[in-house]
């Protein structure tokens, strides 16, 4: 069945607004795990993607389509049905289920322009950084971090059917593109991690915000967290040198948690926040607005506002950097 045909998608089509927000509590939050490239699954192909290795082939590249970034870059991303991974209608969302994370979000594709005009005018190096992306999706914004040479890309979604049947085949689609057309590139699936060049490790890790700092790199203030190290005699290069972010302040009651879970993992001597979202998302509470004003009442980081998009295609978007305050 066609579908994608308007690949971006704003909250506004969910019908967030109009339907009444349920009492009912939440389920507990899927598991937190890191999923491994032999656990990636297409509902689209019966090409066998379990085994010892694989390669992207024609079929694959059938269900992807181009996502022109600007004039200079496009990305590629998989076309998934809702229905097939989660056997519900395309236009839900559903709390403590599905976060949304098979939707293309506007604010993932500004986030990706916004990075590769920091990066051109030589205000970011994402080169040798540590990378992380919370609510990935698609996790364009990862893939652009890999192919600028980024030394690790941790991928974080909710839903670790996102991570199995889309990001994981976004990464290595974009990753193989870059690849020379007389090379026949494999990915060993029998590993945890692709090797995007031998300084480059990409990772992808499900769970909730609340929960998933366990599995995550911990920033150099928060040594008794446990979590995975990287150099435990040097804390000033522990945790993520950058976090990325696109649409993941729509829900006012998360916001909370997203922001204590940046605090947890991002370096504190030099790390940084990109953050795309919409200004204000009506009918749920959220938005960048709102996660700024708590950053600001915390007292510990700075915000400052990169670009703000008002093209009328839905709410006002806006992209920020954030960052500790200085010792």
């Amino acid at each position: 069945m066609e579908q994608d045909a308007h690949p971006l998608f704003s909250l506004s089509s969910l019908g967030f607004g109009l339907s009444t927000p349920s009492t009912k509590p939440l389920p507990p939050p899927p598991p937190c795990v890191e999923v491994h490239l032999s656990e990636v699954s297409s509902p689209h192909t019966q090409v066998d993607l379990t085994r010892a290795h694989v390669q992207v082939s024609e079929p694959l590249d059938s269900l992807l389509e181009s996502i022109v970034i600007n004039d200079e870059l496009t990305l590629l991303k998989g076309r998934v049905n809702t229905g097939d991974v989660f056997g519900m209608s395309n236009s839900d969302l559903v709390p403590g289920k599905y976060e949304g994370g098979l939707k293309l979000w506007e604010g993932s594709v500004d986030l990706v322009n916004c990075l590769y005009s920091e990066v051109r005018d030589g205000r970011l190096s994402l080169a040798g950084r540590r990378v992380l992306e919370l609510g990935c999706g698609h996790g364009l914004p990862g893939i652009y971090a890999c192919l600028q040479g980024a030394a690790v890309v941790h991928f974080q979604d909710f839903n670790a059917e996102v991570l199995k049947c889309l990001t994981i085949l976004n990464v290595k689609s974009n990753l193989t593109k870059e690849q020379s057309q007389s090379e026949s590139t494999s990915l060993d699936m029998a590993n945890s991690e692709i090797k995007v060049n031998p300084s480059t490790k990409v990772q992808f890790f499900s769970g909730d915000w609340s929960e998933v700092h366990h599995l995550l790199f911990h920033g150099g203030d928060d040594k008794d967290q446990g979590g995975t190290r990287v150099s435990a005699e040097q804390d000033q290069y522990t945790g993520y040198d950058v976090i990325l972010m696109a649409e993941t302040v729509y829900s006012l009651s998360s916001l909370g948690d997203l922001y204590g879970l940046i605090k947890k993992c991002l370096n504190h001597h030099n790390g940084v926040v990109y953050m795309a979202g919409k200004k204000h998302y009506f009918g749920v509470g959220g938005g960048t607005r709102q996660f700024i004003h708590m950053v600001n009442d915390d007292g510990v980081m700075l915000g400052s506002l990169l670009s703000e998009v008002a093209d009328g295609s839905s709410n006002v978007r806006e992209i920020w950097k954030l960052s500790f305050k200085s010792a």
